[in-house]
């Protein structure tokens, strides 16, 4: 599921994008095009953004991947 997941991710991206910038408003446009479909990416700036730690920013990523995707863990 992991690996399907950071696949999906990085090959949809530019799909993906504007969804994950309702999910973390406080994301950029400059830190979407630096995170690139990069889920450690997008985790560490979420880490950076909202101040949560690796282990949170992960959780809230696999959340977000499953509503956007329709799956479940």
């Amino acid at each position: 599921m992991v690996t399907t997941m950071l696949t999906q991710i990085q090959d949809n991206w530019r799909q993906m994008k504007g969804a994950a910038q309702e999910r973390w408003f406080r994301l950029t446009d400059d830190d979407l095009d630096h995170i690139d479909g990069r889920a450690d990416v997008l985790a560490r700036r979420i880490e950076a953004r909202y101040g949560v730690s690796a282990a949170e920013a992960n959780r809230q990523i696999n959340q977000w991947f499953e509503r956007i995707a329709g799956v479940s863990a």
